[in-house]
């Protein structure tokens, strides 16, 4: 009788004590994901009309990019260690975003409510503008705005070569003139893409030249 009870006792505690192990794992694991600085841009009419990119301290972030009226679909993106360190350091020189104006004080044309946000441990601050002459927020917006025209090259070159292979050259002049005008932060994001047009003779000879041209610039550094 004893051993059966206390078996039982133990049966109990393991129970009782599970779910409190669980919430305690997930706390952990909340707390160690570590921050977060988050871009959000909301332009009615413009194209896209959202922009929403996530950069954790570590792992891949997301970019989303859509309509106001359409669903989120925020697509993984990676970020590469001097990009990321570089939108943290600017981070962290515009205070996390605490306690900072950056609009100007008069008036000016709509340009779109940006958003820089901080999150970190279950905190967050952040700060609004539709335009501004600090320096650090507009290097930062940059990277962003960035970010956001990679990615949208990105998605429009694979949803060619998807459904309109005739068509795939044109979005590889949109994403040479990019990477010239390095109005992309990681020409390299291309390299996949750009390698399998060079190498699919389902598409133009024009533009699998192309192809092979932009990515040996790419590989060269000379963008």
């Amino acid at each position: 009788m004893c051993a059966s009870g206390g078996w039982l006792a133990l049966l109990v505690a393991v129970v009782l004590c599970a779910p409190l192990a669980a919430a305690a794992g997930q706390a952990q694991g909340a707390a160690s994901k570590g921050a977060v600085v988050v871009y959000r841009k909301v332009f009615k009419a413009s194209s896209p009309e959202f922009t929403e990119i996530r950069v954790p301290e570590n792992g891949p972030g997301t970019c989303d990019l859509r309509a106001l009226d359409e669903d989120p679909n925020p697509a993984e993106v990676e970020i590469n260690s001097t990009l990321r360190q570089r939108i943290f350091t600017l981070a962290g020189e515009l205070h996390e975003f605490r306690d900072i104006s950056l609009d100007i004080k008069r008036r000016i044309a709509n340009l779109g409510e940006k958003t820089f946000r901080y999150e970190k441990n279950g905190e967050s601050s952040e700060v609004k503008f539709n335009y501004t002459l600090n320096a650090k927020a507009n290097q930062l917006m940059q990277i962003f705005e960035a970010l956001a025209q990679e990615q949208q090259d990105i998605e429009v070159l694979a949803r060619r070569m998807k459904y309109d292979r005739l068509g795939v050259n044109e979005a590889l002049i949109q994403v040479e003139n990019d990477v010239k005008q390095k109005a992309v932060a990681q020409p390299e994001r291309f390299l996949p893409l750009l390698e399998q047009i060079g190498a699919d003779t389902h598409f133009l000879d024009i533009a699998r030249e192309r192809a092979r041209a932009l990515a040996d610039t790419i590989r060269s550094g000379a963008h």
